[in-house]
C-alpha cells in the first residue's frame, strides 16, 4: 500500500495538519480520501455567504479538482459526508448535489453541526473514492 498527498493547483491553503486529498494505492486502484472541502478561495476567503446552494456548487467543484488531481472524477466517489449548519438549507444543498452525483450516486451522510471553520460557510462536504491508480 502507498498514500499519495493529493493537493490541486489553487486549492485554499490548509490551515492545518491535513490534505484535501489521500491517495491509497490497492491492486490496480487507489482509495481516495478527499479532506471535508468547504466554499472558500485560495486565500481562504469565504464564497457565496449566506447562499447554500452557491457554496454546495463551489465545493463540488473543489472535490472535482481534488479528484481529477487524483486521476479520477465525480463518478468514483463511493462515499460522502456533507456537513450543514441548518438541516434547513437541506433543500437547497440537495438539489445541487443530485445534480452532481446523479451516476455516482455514493453513500451519503448528513450531519447538522452547530459551527464551522468559517462563520460565513453553511456546508462542508468530505468523501472517499476508488480511482485508477
Amino acid at each position: 500500500m502507498t498514500r499519495t498527498l493529493i493537493t490541486p493547483p489553487d486549492h485554499t491553503k490548509a490551515i492545518g495538519a491535513y490534505s484535501p486529498g489521500v491517495k491509497v494505492s490497492l491492486e490496480g486502484k487507489s482509495l481516495l480520501f478527499i479532506s471535508g472541502q468547504v466554499a472558500s478561495d485560495e486565500n481562504g476567503k469565504a464564497i457565496g455567504p449566506g447562499d447554500p446552494a452557491l457554496q454546495t456548487e463551489y465545493v463540488f467543484q473543489k472535490i472535482r479538482a481534488v479528484l481529477k488531481e487524483a486521476g479520477g472524477d465525480l463518478e468514483d466517489l463511493a462515499s460522502v459526508v456533507i456537513y450543514v449548519k441548518s438541516v434547513g438549507d437541506f433543500p437547497a444543498i440537495s438539489g445541487v448535489r443530485n445534480k452532481y452525483l446523479a451516476t455516482a450516486r455514493p453513500s451519503s451522510t448528513l450531519v447538522e453541526v452547530s459551527r464551522m471553520a468559517l462563520d460565513e460557510i453553511l456546508v462542508e462536504i468530505s468523501g472517499v473514492a476508488v480511482v485508477p491508480r
